[in-house]
């Protein structure tokens, strides 16, 4: 919640920002820039850290850090100083991020992972829709320092807090039944290759429609990651991670449902203030059925979880973000904008909260800070691609376009949601005939609900 409020208040704060310290509009990107960079480069290497050295520790340094960085930023002299600080805020951004998906998921049992998740996305969604409100409230009265000093408490508080508790007697049993990853190496080389292909592939994305030098780095830096880590005897990246059809389908309807979303977003915007002539408080006046929505979705997305399951909930999710896009599309009438940002809303928030849940639910609790990792990566390249892709497209025809080609791409991911774990049939319990095929799928026959290496549903109460 902290992270989601910081990145909005922070949005609405630039032009204060640019006018008080007499920077660039390039400058004043690259606050935005520079922070997404260093948190889509670590966040995976910063879940392994994690898996490592405890999810808490991980996150008390992340949050600790990202408060002294907020305040640093507060009485910086100049721009340079808050690109510069806003890198280091990234880099504790990506501590944190991740060890709140490991954390729940050392400190609940797989078939109780809904509820929490689904409690973790409300919060991002309460602080997305108060962070324009509060953002402009605290710009306008006291200037765009104030929005930093917004995060120190809780980072401070949060952050203490996790130092100073200790695991429940059972979160630690799991944690030694599941194998802790404390002798794992680093792979540092993998660690360094993955954050120079992930850096560089936001940065080109964020400079889109031009051509950089960050293009090629991030191919090349890509492809010497997977022969790395194809030879290497300790992965960064787990094979019972990256060899999983569910959390690969999972990853990638969260990068295609955020680049729907991020990517409407800021088409809708031109829409509302120029081809609409509404006035920017207006313009987000309508679009507040999308943050309702987004946390009203989050409780209803555990419970069609439990009752029809992860494909066909995705499956639909989707079906209601691209059919919101479309309405937007052909909108005008304040009654069918406002319809349309509740569809897009309720499609993403369901989204998000079930595709998450895949993620951390698939992953062994020894990996699950790089699953977290992969996740909150997903979270943050799918955006920055769906602002890009807008960008072009409306630099090539009219203003509404990226709506019903985002729209379409939405709906392409429907094949994907195959790939999902469960479904709503109950499969009746049996003793174990054998040994588990497969460390990563230990937890789950456990529970009875697996029995072979391609049987991927589980129970009823399991999805």
């Amino acid at each position: 919640m902290v992270v989601a409020l910081d990145g909005t208040v922070l949005t609405v704060a630039q032009p204060t920002l640019r006018r008080d310290l007499g920077a660039s509009f390039t400058q004043v990107q690259w606050t935005s820039t520079g922070y997404l960079v260093a948190v889509a480069g670590l966040l995976v290497f910063a879940g392994r850290l994690g898996d490592r050295y405890g999810h808490r520790r991980t996150f008390a340094l992340g949050m600790l850090g990202f408060g002294a960085a907020s305040a640093g930023i507060a009485t910086a002299p100049d721009v340079g100083w808050v690109i510069g600080l806003r890198v280091v805020q990234g880099v504790f951004g990506a501590l944190l991020q991740p060890a709140t998906l490991g954390m729940l998921r050392a400190a609940y049992p797989p078939e109780r992972l809904r509820t929490p998740i689904a409690v973790r996305t409300a919060s991002i969604g309460v602080a997305a829709a108060a962070g324009p409100v509060v953002g402009g409230a605290l710009a306008t009265e006291f200037g765009w320092r104030s929005v930093f000093l917004l995060n120190i408490v809780p980072a401070l508080v949060f952050g203490l807090l996790a130092l100073a508790s200790r695991d429940r007697p059972e979160s630690r049993g799991r944690r030694d039944r599941s194998g802790p990853a404390a002798g794992v190496p680093l792979d540092l080389p993998g660690a360094l290759l993955l954050a120079v292909a992930l850096a560089c592939l936001v940065h080109t994305l964020v400079t889109l429609p031009g051509v950089t030098w960050s293009a090629p780095v991030a191919l090349l830096a890509g492809a010497a990651f997977v022969r790395h880590e194809r030879r290497t005897g300790s992965p960064l990246l787990p094979p019972e991670i990256v060899g999983s059809r569910a959390v690969g389908g999972a990853l990638g309807v969260l990068v295609i449902a955020s680049a729907a979303l991020n990517g409407g977003l800021l088409t809708c915007v031109y829409v509302l203030q120029d081809d609409l002539g509404l006035t920017p408080l207006r313009s987000a006046l309508l679009s507040l059925p999308l943050a309702v929505l987004l946390v009203a979705a989050a409780p209803t997305s555990a419970v069609l979880l439990r009752r029809a399951g992860a494909p066909a909930t995705v499956a639909a999710a989707m079906v209601v973000l691209a059919t919101g896009l479309l309405v937007l599309a052909g909108a005008s009438a304040p009654v069918a904008l406002c319809a349309g940002f509740a569809l897009v809303g309720a499609g993403f928030g369901t989204v998000m909260v079930a595709a998450t849940h895949v993620v951390v639910r698939q992953a062994p609790a020894e990996s699950a800070g790089v699953a977290g990792g992969l996740q909150q990566t997903a979270m943050n390249v799918g955006p920055v691609l769906g602002v890009a892709s807008a960008t072009v497209l409306m630099g090539l025809g009219a203003t509404r376009s990226p709506l019903v080609v985002l729209a379409f791409v939405a709906a392409a991911a429907l094949p994907v949601c195959r790939a999902l774990p469960g479904g709503s049939r109950t499969v009746p319990a049996a003793p174990p005939v054998g040994p588990p095929a497969g460390g990563s799928d230990a937890t789950h026959t456990d529970h009875g609900a697996e029995r072979g290496p391609h049987t991927r549903s589980l129970r009823d109460h399991e999805v």
